[in-house]
């Protein structure tokens, strides 16, 4: 793998700032990007920001990548190799209630940074995806060779499109693209908009838990170490093209005419919602109040990632068990807030 410094978007975010320690702990040089919003407390970026930068060969550039001219400038005199955009609008839910927030992040952020990376030769690009792109799909587990035309909210549809846009410019410019389906990822210094964050707060503080689909919801969690593992290893792996015709039918997870491809970033297990509080109640030494509430508009039932290609193509299977990861995220907790 290239040892040029590599390019982190959305490194003030949980898998972005994860991604970048591991990385420049081991000696590989950081340059990170993140318009640090305000889509949840912008104190807890600030104090991934802070651990990054007591680290040595990081450079941050605190701006927005929806902003064209300053997004044009970063790649145009940057000192980068590889990109891994992770900055986005995230969260299915807040999709309901700010819809134009995603057009701006994930489609309009997305074609600036396929700009930067097509004019600068950029030799991978590899970008976040969601499991959420599986919308209405009800076969598990959800498997990238699975079709995906059935988004159930407007997130999942701009990080199909994202999927998309990033094909057309590899079938144009040859630029080898990687996407990546991340299925619930949890851990320290994870999202306070997360589910295990949501829970344990409300834990802590002796406030309701809402348990949707009345506590049937079963997801694959994916515990943050795994999917940095697997990300490492993807960016040292630019997919490439044959010269094989394209397919009559052709796969939905690789394209013979470019060098483009999707993983999914799961543990390949589902648990259900009311085992995750379960484990927290016992980790936070307090009982959880919950109560059992509809399904939200534009979430699915139950997720579960086909991880078979990663592993193929890697030699990596994300597996840390979810005890062990809610553990280790309620330390961390209850570390961070102060909390006995």
């Amino acid at each position: 793998m290239s040892q040029d410094p590599i390019l982190i978007t959305g490194v003030a975010g949980f898998i972005g700032f994860s991604l970048a320690r591991r990385l420049l702990e081991n000696g590989r040089a950081v340059v990170g990007v993140d318009s640090v919003n305000s889509y949840y407390d912008p104190a807890l970026k600030e104090a991934r920001l802070a651990v990054l930068q007591q680290l040595n060969n990081f450079t941050f550039h605190r701006l927005d990548l929806a902003d064209r001219p300053l997004t044009e400038a970063l790649f145009h005199d940057g000192d980068f190799g590889p990109v891994v955009h992770l900055a986005a609008q995230a969260g299915v839910r807040y999709s309901l209630q700010n819809p134009h927030a995603y057009l701006e992040a994930n489609v309009a952020g997305f074609l600036n940074i396929l700009e930067g990376c097509r004019h600068r030769q950029t030799a991978h690009l590899v970008y976040a995806s969601s499991s959420s792109v599986y919308g209405a799909n009800t076969q598990l587990p959800f498997s990238v060779h699975h079709n995906v035309d059935h988004p159930m909210s407007l997130y999942a549809a701009t990080k199909k499109a994202n999927e998309l846009m990033a094909h057309a410019y590899s079938h144009l410019y040859g630029l080898p693209a990687t996407g990546l389906r991340f299925f619930t990822v949890y851990g320290p210094w994870g999202r306070p908009d997360m589910a295990i964050y949501i829970f344990a707060k409300a834990i802590a503080e002796g406030q309701p838990i809402r348990l949707f689909n009345y506590g049937r919801v079963r997801r694959d969690f994916t515990y943050v170490d795994d999917v940095v593992e697997a990300v490492e290893r993807l960016v040292g792996l630019p997919p490439t093209k044959t010269n094989a015709a394209p397919d009559a039918e052709p796969d939905p997870a690789k394209s013979s005419v470019a060098p483009w491809r999707i993983y999914n970033i799961g543990n390949n297990a589902a648990v259900e919602v009311s085992h995750v509080v379960a484990l927290l109640e016992k980790e936070l030494g307090r009982e959880a109040k919950v109560e059992l509430v509809p399904m939200q508009p534009g979430d699915i039932s139950e997720t579960r990632a086909d991880v078979d290609d990663l592993v193929r193509d890697v030699g990596f299977r994300p597996g840390t068990p979810i005890e062990e990861g809610v553990r280790r995220f309620a330390a961390w907790y209850r570390d961070f807030h102060g909390k006995d």
